[in-house]
């Protein structure tokens, strides 16, 4: 009698929590007319895709986050 191939494991998701890139998340989460969260200034859709991004990508999201908050 065969065994099964054994399950390969799920394709690993980022980490929510990254040593590199730590979230700008304050836990004050609420978004403004534009959508984006007036506690860490991230758009809805960065918020959305943080949890799958790599490192680089999440640096990019930081960057477009402050440049809000300058603006702000």
């Amino acid at each position: 009698m065969t065994q099964p191939a054994p399950a390969r494991p799920p394709k690993p998701l980022f980490s929510n929590v990254s040593p590199a890139v730590p979230s700008p998340c304050i836990s004050l989460c609420r978004l403004d007319e534009q959508k984006v969260c007036l506690g860490c200034f991230r758009h809805v859709e960065d918020i959305r895709e943080w949890r799958s991004a790599d490192d680089q990508r999440r640096r990019v999201i930081v960057a477009q986050a402050e440049q809000r908050k300058a603006g702000a």
